[in-house]
């Protein structure tokens, strides 16, 4: 069997796609993925044969400035030709394609299937983004909010009716190009009927929905990489630090300033994880140290605390290693993983985007309390870590079904 997976996005999208791809192989299917450019050498590493699609995920350095709306239009757009342009050659021969992330390059990917009569899957990563009459979905990016009260089915629909006014036109012409009609429901048709949610009913339990989704657990790869030479001096030579890092966020210009000199104030030592902002150390005294990528696996099973933006792949690995955290949410999902962690008593939600000595100290005082550090060790052994065999077993069979029977 040939499997093709396809996401665009950071690290948090391309990783959990990998596990899965790996759990495939194991059990005897060939797998490709389609990703962004900058993926390249991490797919490497595991073996994964790459087809690069869209733009690299890492945005220039531009001194931190979101992207305007025109520039978000033509994003847009091209997330979807760009699934037209280089998919259907990836897919040729395939048995399934699984998707994950933005919607309008998974629609697009839906349609090159459906042009070659491949079954589709679709994951989500959080909960909140499933449709359902039942809770209320976040705001459409840079739309006002509704007006008070509005009914949870009127709000689906109109993040549903603000997808087909941003890319319905260029997602149906692109369709009418290669023979297929035109879609209205952006939502069903890319999310189909029975999406798969790759979470840990723990952390980011199934909520109610009319669709008839699965809880799978997260699709986690066992990162078995070794820690430097010099970061295993550091973390020998004294207490448990506080690691502190934002993945691919925009980190505030003053984030690591203001992490560092909190932290420090707390007594602890700090590992700064540099990311895509780029932050970097204050000074060189010997109690921080900073890294780059390194195996948050092995790393936060010895820190005290871990700081960060809130993915649900950091969520997740934190929780399993049993280390308290602060959440300092910037978007989409971040939000709901910081409010898990609060309810849960893992850890703390930070409030807003844009720590201060005095908003940061009070987060990292309750993540570094006794009760807090007993709570996240009692969870670690409730982490489910067979998400991407029961996702895998999912998807095989699924497509045992829809094969035809061979006649004697």
């Amino acid at each position: 069997m040939r499997v093709l997976l396809s996401t665009s996005g950071s690290r948090g999208d391309v990783e959990p796609l990998l596990a899965l791809a790996v759990r495939l192989r194991e059990l005897g299917a060939e797998v490709r993925m389609c990703a962004p450019p900058d993926s390249a050498s991490r797919l490497a590493e595991v073996g994964v044969p790459h087809v690069p699609v869209g733009q690299p995920a890492r945005p220039k350095a531009d001194g931190g400035k979101p992207p305007s709306r025109e520039e978000m239009a033509r994003f847009l757009t091209e997330a979807i030709t760009m699934q037209f342009d280089h998919v259907p050659a990836a897919a040729e021969g395939c048995d399934a394609v699984v998707t994950t992330g933005l919607l309008p390059a998974a629609v697009g990917v839906r349609s090159v299937a459906d042009k070659l009569g491949i079954p589709y899957f679709y994951a989500f990563y959080c909960p909140i983004f499933m449709p359902s009459p039942y809770y209320a979905p976040p705001p459409p990016i840079g739309e006002p909010p509704a007006p008070a009260g509005t009914d949870i089915r009127a709000l689906w629909d109109r993040n549903n009716q603000s997808a087909y006014r941003r890319y319905g036109d260029t997602l149906n012409s692109q369709r009418a190009a290669i023979g297929l009609p035109p879609v209205e429901d952006i939502f069903g048709y890319c999310y189909t009927s029975r999406p798969w949610l790759a979470a840990d009913p723990v952390l980011a339990p199934l909520q109610p929905t009319d669709l008839d989704a699965v809880q799978t657990g997260a699709w986690i790869l066992p990162d078995s990489r070794p820690l430097s030479v010099s970061l295993e001096a550091f973390l020998e030579a004294g207490p448990p630090p506080v690691y502190v890092g934002f993945g691919s966020m925009r980190a505030d210009a003053h984030a690591a300033k203001v992490a560092i000199e909190t932290i420090r104030a707390q007594g602890r030592r700090v590992i700064l994880g540099r990311g895509w902002a780029d932050l970097a150390l204050i000074d060189e005294q010997d109690d921080c140290f900073a890294v780059d990528e390194v195996n948050h696996q092995a790393l936060f099973s010895r820190v005290a605390a871990v700081v960060h933006h809130g993915g649900a792949g950091t969520t997740t690995t934190a929780a399993r290693a049993g280390a308290p955290q602060v959440l300092v949410p910037q978007i989409a999902d971040q939000p709901y993983y910081a409010g898990r962690v609060a309810e849960l008593g893992i850890g703390a939600a930070h409030d807003g985007p844009i720590p201060t000595f005095d908003s940061l100290s009070t987060a990292l005082t309750t993540a570094l309390a006794p009760e807090t550090r007993a709570r996240a060790t009692a969870l670690t052994g409730t982490v489910r870590t067979d998400g991407a065999t029961v996702a895998a077993q999912l998807l095989l069979d699924a497509v045992n079904r829809h094969k035809p029977a061979v006649s004697a």
